[in-house]
C-alpha cells in the first residue's frame, strides 16, 4: 500500500509517544487518545500449534483509528513484531470498519473499541518448561478533528508446555467479540460480479433474495470514489450497486476486492471485472 497523505487542517497538531513495558508484563500501554493492550488467547503456547494474539485497542470518545484502506487519509496500524526463534507472525485479521465522514473526506476506521486478531504459529521445536516473550512496536495515526501519529511498544510473557493448552477465561469474550466482527465468506450459492461503465462500476450480486439495503467498502485504495453515494437497486434474486470510480484510479483492475456489508453481516468478496 502506497503512503498516505494527510489533508489540512486534519494534521494540524503531531505528537509522537513512545510507552514501554517490561517483558514479562502485560497491561494496557497508554498512546494519544487510547490505550492498546496485547491479549492471548490461551493460557500458554503449545510447540507444533497456532494460537491467536489480539491488539486490543480502547479509544477516546470522538476519536478514531483506520482500516487497511483508510480511505481518504490515515494509515492503519503497522506493527512490528520482535518474535523468539520459533514462533511466526501471520497478517492482521481485520474486522470490518465503519464508514466515518470528517470535512469533505471519508474514512473506514474503527471508534470505541477494537480488536485486531493476530495468528502467531509455534515451531515444535518450542521447548516445555520454557517462556517466551512475544513484543511488537505498534505504529498508528489517531483522528478526530486533528489527526495525530503515534508510536508505542507492546509486550507479553507466555510459558510453552506440551500439553493442550486452555482457553484464557477472561480473554473468551473479548476473542470471540472479534471474530463475531470479522467478516464472513459468502455462501457458496451466492454470486457476485462486476460491469466496469464509464466512470462507474456496477456490483451485482445473486444472493437468493432482495437486498435494499448494501454498502461496500473496497479493500484497495484509489478504485471507489469514497465520498461518493452508493447507489442500490433490489432484484427479486438480490441487488444491483452503482460505485463511481476513483479519479485516482490510473489503470483497469481485473478484480473488485473489498467488504460487503448486508443487513448487519460482512461479507468478504473478491469478484470479476468484465
Amino acid at each position: 500500500m502506497r503512503a498516505r497523505c494527510f489533508s489540512l487542517p486534519r494534521l494540524a497538531l503531531c505528537i509522537l509517544l513512545v510507552a514501554c513495558v517490561p517483558p514479562s508484563c502485560a497491561e494496557a500501554i497508554i498512546f494519544p487518545h487510547g490505550t492498546v493492550e496485547l491479549i492471548a488467547e490461551k493460557t500458554a503456547i503449545q510447540p507444533g500449534h497456532s494460537f491467536y494474539v489480539d491488539l486490543h485497542f480502547i479509544l477516546e470518545k470522538g476519536w478514531h483509528i483506520y482500516w487497511i484502506n483508510p480511505g481518504d487519509s490515515g494509515q492503519p496500524p503497522r506493527v512490528s513484531w520482535q518474535l523468539p526463534a520459533g514462533v511466526s507472525a501471520g497478517s492482521i485479521a481485520w474486522p470490518f470498519p465503519k464508514r466515518l465522514t470528517a470535512f469533505s473526506a471519508v474514512d473506514f476506521g474503527y471508534e470505541d473499541e477494537v480488536s485486531l486478531l493476530v495468528p502467531m504459529k509455534a515451531s515444535p521445536m518450542l521447548q516445555a518448561g520454557t517462556a517466551v516473550n512475544l513484543a511488537g512496536d505498534v505504529k498508528l495515526v489517531i483522528c478526530s478533528d486533528v489527526c495525530v501519529p503515534g508510536k508505542t511498544h507492546v509486550s507479553l510473557s507466555l510459558s510453552v508446555k506440551n500439553q493442550e493448552t486452555l482457553l484464557d477465561g477472561a480473554s473468551r469474550t473479548i476473542f470471540m467479540a472479534a471474530r463475531q466482527a470479522l467478516p464472513r465468506r459468502p455462501p457458496a450459492q451466492w454470486n457476485f460480479t462486476v460491469a466496469n461503465r464509464k466512470d462507474y462500476f456496477r456490483l451485482t450480486g445473486a444472493v437468493g433474495r432482495s437486498i435494499k439495503k448494501a454498502f461496500f467498502f473496497p479493500r484497495q485504495p484509489n478504485q471507489v470514489e469514497n465520498t461518493a453515494p452508493q447507489t442500490v437497486r433490489s432484484t427479486d434474486a438480490g441487488f444491483t450497486m452503482m460505485l463511481k470510480e476513483s479519479d485516482q484510479l490510473l489503470k483497469p483492475i481485473h478484480r473488485l476486492q473489498g467488504i460487503l456489508l448486508v443487513e448487519n453481516q460482512a461479507y468478504s468478496i473478491d469478484a470479476p471485472v468484465k
